[in-house]
């Protein structure tokens, strides 16, 4: 509803507001927490709110501390108050993200915990060096455990506010044979000597100083200083970035926050949800203001992401709706294979595109990077032009360019680029030395690369070691090329991949992206089996890769959820809804049940980036690491209610036109898809009645107790693995273990 109540009299910013918009923007006094729903003005409302206390005279801009998550919004912030206020520049205010407002206190201050002024920043290569020599001081094996992934640890450690005396015996476990810790204290001292600091430290100090009685004067200054905070994105905010703030926050109670908790989506990545679920509780008297009205999607769009969303317990609550009218249902497509969906989601935008729909407001959204292998190849047949947003496409990432060139090589040894990008991957002790020895023995006897390794290690030029390894690994290359018309093309790629050490180099990588490097790796094997033989794959991607090379012109985006978040498009896909795919089982198994509210809060963002159309899909078969599984469609699919959405599925598999329901045998049709809520017992194929309540035991997970049943899938909360779904035929009741 928009406000009557327009005065003649007061700043053009306030007009055009909602109630609840205006309400945010003129609430100047107490803590105030603004739950900004995915489209609902979010931006203006803290544009204006900034612009709306410096007009009043509430503050100099200098009296504002106002914290964003990037730079990037820092400087659009800054450009709109200055707007908003006539054009006049607004300077001399705290205005920008935790690490650099942190790092201009800190420049203040270094000295109250052992520093110049003058430190360094060091960047993250900077850091996992400096650890490095740290280990290897201390006699730790830095193959076992990799530098990089102790610094992950240390992060995540810094991340919470912890300095190496805060550290608890439980956090360190056997990492590093339970020197981490130590390692951490260290490391800390190392930077101090060398007058320097991470990322991490730039909050983790300002804490320290903050905390300390001994430095009072210094709260004291800055709460003085500070007559208003703002804070955007507060959902995303994890724990030292909350202590920092909290500390801040002491002197005056004028903190408003703006974040939605529906979509605090990077626990992964250190964010806590719980900082803004507890906003009432810290900071007393606080007023919450709901914004629900949404200026992007139709209501269709909104009642479903709202029915999703509503299964999550971790929430304030709000529900989001539109003027737009209810617009078209969300197409839920079930599929019976990746192949299939793929096919589907390019003739949707083709249709779309018929239609008058750019491609510009078209999005395909997955949960997993590896998914994006599949739309490219089709969206590539198709001559559908394409960019994917938030990293390389699929042929184009490290790992896929690395096994490729292990393949190239195979293929043909006188590739002296793909011999050289993985001579050394993983690592063989192999230097840049030994490598131009080998490319000035080429250049001198007009020969490749691999031919000057085979002349070099019949010598003494090169030292012992170095010739047994590339001995060895021309005796790997030998091998693999004899196996090249007598084996699979797919599974000897796995055989060279796994027998070189590069599936192991990634496995034994303990850094966030690793996991998604095996996952694409492993989805790069299930591709090749498309194809007849190694050269007509390789063939087939150089042409991808050479097709990539297009510009200008409109483009269909390719993105994770995860990228996706505080994008619109006019028309989303949203494929591999499937129970272990989405939400992720990895999630599910490493955090339980505040993982799977988080894999719900992430397909309520996928849903509600749609404007106009959202195309939700799963399939009945998958692909995954090479071999065949069965899906099971996701829980969030469930979730859907029948009154905003549109279920069909393969017209070959249902025989009909009529919504269907799906079960592991594959689609059958039903007038009606059944509630899991109003299942309460089902025979297995066994004869086992099951009932809702039941104990029952998994051979992996252990026992349970059953939450839901839907046909032979059942929702169980096991006592040591957490929440899942599985079929009723692999559980049995305690009494027949």
């Amino acid at each position: 509803m928009q406000s009557d109540i327009i005065s003649p009299n007061e700043p053009p910013y306030l007009q055009g507001l909602n109630q609840p918009q205006r309400e945010a923007i003129e609430s100047l006094d107490g803590p105030v927490l603004v739950l900004a729903g995915a489209g609902t003005g979010k931006t203006r409302v803290l544009t204006t709110r900034l612009a709306h206390l410096l007009n009043t005279g509430r503050a100099y801009p200098s009296q504002i501390l106002a914290v964003t998550f990037t730079n990037k919004a820092a400087q659009e912030m800054k450009e709109r108050v200055s707007s908003l206020m006539g054009g006049m520049p607004v300077e001399g205010w705290w205005l920008g993200t935790f690490h650099s407002l942190a790092a201009r206190m800190l420049r203040r201050h270094a000295d109250l915990v052992g520093l110049g002024s003058n430190f360094t920043i060091l960047d993250p290569d900077d850091q996992v060096r400096l650890l490095k020599q740290i280990m290897e001081a201390n006699n730790i094996d830095t193959k076992k455990w990799v530098p990089k992934a102790m610094i992950s640890h240390i992060d995540r450690w810094k991340d919470r506010g912890l300095n190496p005396s805060q550290v608890q015996l439980d956090d360190v476990g056997d990492v590093a044979g339970g020197k981490l810790q130590l390692l951490y204290k260290i490391y800390q001292s190392r930077m101090r000597a060398i007058n320097a600091c991470d990322f991490g430290d730039l909050l983790l100090h300002m804490i320290t100083i903050l905390k300390d009685p001994a430095n009072k004067h210094v709260l004291d200054d800055y709460h003085k200083r500070f007559r208003y905070i703002m804070v955007d994105e507060y959902q995303d905010t994890n724990v030292a970035q909350y202590l920092w703030l909290r500390l801040l926050a002491q002197g005056s109670s004028n903190i408003c926050c703006v974040g939605d908790d529906d979509q605090s989506i990077y626990g992964w990545r250190g964010a806590e949800v719980g900082n803004i679920l507890k906003f009432e509780k810290d900071f007393e008297g606080a007023k919450i203001i709901r914004l629900e009205q949404n200026y992007r999607s139709t209501n269709n769009i909104l009642k479903a992401a709202h029915a999703v969303i509503s299964n999550n317990d971790g929430r304030l609550g709000k529900e989001l709706w539109s003027d737009a009218g209810d617009g078209e249902k969300i197409q839920v497509r079930g599929l019976w294979d990746g192949e299939a969906e793929a096919r589907w989601i390019g003739e949707e935008i083709e249709q779309l595109q018929r239609k008058g729909q750019t491609l510009n407001g078209v999005a395909v959204l997955v949960r997993a990077g590896f998914q994006t292998r599949e739309f490219e190849e089709r969206f590539i047949k198709l001559g559908l032009p394409y960019k994917v947003l938030g990293g390389p496409r699929f042929y184009e990432r490290m790992e896929i360019r690395d096994s490729l060139a292990y393949l190239r090589v195979v293929a043909q040894p006188a590739d002296d680029l793909a011999l050289e990008r993985i001579m050394n991957k993983p690592k063989r002790g192999l230097g840049d030395a030994t490598v131009q020895t080998l490319y000035a023995y080429g250049r001198n006897h007009g020969i490749n690369l691999y031919d000057s390794i085979m002349d070099l290690t019949q010598t003494d030029e090169l030292r012992p070691k170095v010739k047994t390894t590339l001995m060895k690994l021309l005796d790997d290359f030998g091998r693999w090329r004899s196996l090249v018309d007598s084996m699979n093309h797919a599974e000897l790629a796995a055989q060279i991949l796994d027998e070189s050490g590069y599936m192991q180099m990634w496995k034994e990588d303990k850094t966030p992206e690793a996991p998604g490097r095996l996952e694409n790796l492993r989805e790069l094997i299930s591709g090749m089996q498309e194809y007849d033989s190694l050269p007509e794959f390789l063939e087939h991607v150089a042409l991808v890769l050479e097709n990539q090379d297009q510009s200008g012109g409109e483009y269909a985006t390719i993105m994770t959820l995860h990228g996706a978040k505080g994008l619109e498009f006019d028309a989303v896909f949203l494929p591999g809804w499937e129970e272990g795919l989405f939400p992720s089982q990895r999630s599910m198994d490493e955090n339980g049940m505040k993982g799977l509210e988080e894999e719900r809060r992430l397909a309520y963002v996928g849903i509600t980036r749609a404007k106009k159309r959202a195309h939700i899909s799963f399939a009945a078969n998958r692909r995954m690491y090479g071999s065949w599984v069965n899906a099971i469609p996701s829980r969030f699919v469930d979730e859907l209610p029948k009154a905003y959405v549109d279920v069909s599925s393969d017209i070959g598999l249902a025989g009909s036109g009529r919504s269907t329901h799906w079960d592991s045998s594959g689609f059958k049709p039903k007038v009606q898809a059944r509630s899991i809520a109003h299942e309460r017992k089902v025979r297995s194929e066994s004869g086992t009645i099951f009932t809702r309540g039941d104990r029952v035991f998994h051979d992996k997970f252990g026992y349970g107790k059953i939450l839901n049943i839907d046909g032979h899938k059942l929702d169980i909360a096991f006592e040591k693995s957490g929440q899942k779904r599985v079929m009723d035929s692999f559980v049995e009741k305690p009494e027949e273990v």
